[in-house]
């Protein structure tokens, strides 16, 4: 998150520096902010272990 941004942060400053009409910046913002909140959700979801879910992966790991 903190590469996050950082990243941007430094990339709204060079749209500044640079002067362009158009707020480029929002393109790799909510390009790579879709992707971290999909990880996020992935990560931090509710998702709990269910004993149908340990035997399959126990199935699925026997030889």
């Amino acid at each position: 998150m903190l590469v996050y941004v950082l990243v941007n942060s430094m990339l709204v400053v060079i749209w500044a520096f640079t002067g362009a009409a158009l707020f480029w910046p929002i393109f790799p913002i909510l390009g790579w902010g879709v992707g971290l909140a999909a990880n996020a959700w992935d990560v931090y979801r509710p998702d709990p272990v269910t004993e149908e879910r340990i035997q399959q992966e126990m199935g699925r790991l026997r030889p």
